[in-house]
């Protein structure tokens, strides 16, 4: 038996490569329309499946374990196409997708960090989210995070679902 064998593998979160851009798509997908927040046949879930476009415009990380992604979501600059509610020196991410088999391994968790962390050595003022009502666990999330609401801010889809912005500034 090798010394490492019985130790727990490290979590990695790192830019997503291209060969891998069909899986992230596939789970965010399963993550949203499993979960409920997102009908199959919805605008959305197409555009949650098609990560190849979203890499073109933004930056999407992956959180790997064990060999396989668990996790994802997807960063994106103020004035960029995956940018809805970034302002000047704001630091957007969306689409935080986390597999069922991985909750409760902090991938959510340290996701939202290294973006956080990137908008601390990109020089932003801070970190914002839009989130759904029904997203309870990940409101935990980023409250345990340090993100508020700004309900000032909040908006709503095309077809009337209504959106929650949270907010978290960086000193």
């Amino acid at each position: 038996m090798h010394g490492n064998d019985d130790e727990p593998t490290e979590l990695q979160i790192r830019p997503a490569h291209p060969d891998e851009y069909a899986e992230v798509g596939a789970l965010t997908v399963e993550v949203y329309v499993g979960d409920g927040y997102v009908p199959a046949d919805d605008d959305y879930a197409r555009e949650l499946a098609d990560t190849a476009h979203r890499a073109a415009a933004a930056q999407v990380l992956v959180a790997v374990h064990d060999g396989q992604i668990v996790g994802s979501l997807t960063v994106a600059a103020p004035g960029t196409p995956y940018a809805e509610i970034a302002r000047a020196g704001e630091l957007e991410f969306r689409m935080l997708a986390v597999a069922k088999r991985a909750r409760g391994l902090g991938v959510g968790t340290a996701l939202v960090r290294a973006v956080l962390d990137e908008a601390r050595a990109g020089g932003y003022a801070a970190v914002a989210l839009t989130t759904m009502e029904t997203m309870v666990d990940a409101h935990r999330l980023y409250e345990k995070l340090g993100f508020a609401a700004v309900p000032e801010r909040d908006w709503a889809t095309e077809d009337g679902l209504p959106l929650l912005v949270m907010r978290r500034a960086l000193s």
